[in-house]
């Protein structure tokens, strides 16, 4: 039975030295969220294909830092598309009564019913990811533990399902 080949100088920095970058990151104000982070990183560096460092801990940390911001920035940027979406869908319109006429109702069937032919046109997973999300109100973190997914994976499947419906809302304005 063949052994796994021995760890790279890169990786072996890594494994020497993953608690202090589990702490690095804590400090930094990762959370829970560190040793996700470490994992990333992990994928990261065993991914590469680097030639000999002359500060592999220098590396790893500054690797480590980086993923933290880009995990910063993608929780912002959801955080900033999540409250456009919300106000956008939560925009009443004037001097609507609270009573639908039967018009509105057949016409709101219709855009329904695009809707999720839209959503199940990405795909299964994407258009399921959507609605436990934004339906059901089940926060990302949690809808990709349930899926089995990464937390990034979610995001882009919700992007991909608010850049689809954006089309249709476009085309819905044009007529």
């Amino acid at each position: 039975m063949p052994s796994n080949p021995a760890p790279n100088g890169l990786e072996a920095a890594f494994l020497a030295n993953r608690e202090r970058l589990v702490r690095f990151l804590r400090a930094r104000g990762a959370g829970d969220a560190a040793e996700d982070l470490v994992h990333e990183v992990w994928l990261k560096i065993s991914a590469a294909r680097t030639g000999p460092l002359a500060s592999p801990l220098a590396y790893l940390f500054r690797t480590a830092d980086l993923v933290m911001i880009d995990r910063y920035r993608s929780e912002r940027q959801a955080r900033r598309r999540e409250q456009a979406w919300s106000e956008v869908a939560g925009s009443a319109n004037p001097g609507v009564s609270d009573a639908p006429s039967g018009e509105r109702v057949v016409i709101g069937r219709q855009h329904a019913r695009i809707v999720a032919d839209a959503l199940n046109a990405l795909g299964r997973r994407p258009a399921a990811i959507f609605r436990r999300h934004r339906i059901d109100g089940v926060p990302q973190k949690i809808v990709a533990e349930e899926f089995g997914v990464s937390l990034s994976t979610v995001e882009s499947d919700l992007r991909r399902a608010y850049r689809a419906l954006l089309e249709i809302r476009e085309r819905l304005d044009e007529d």
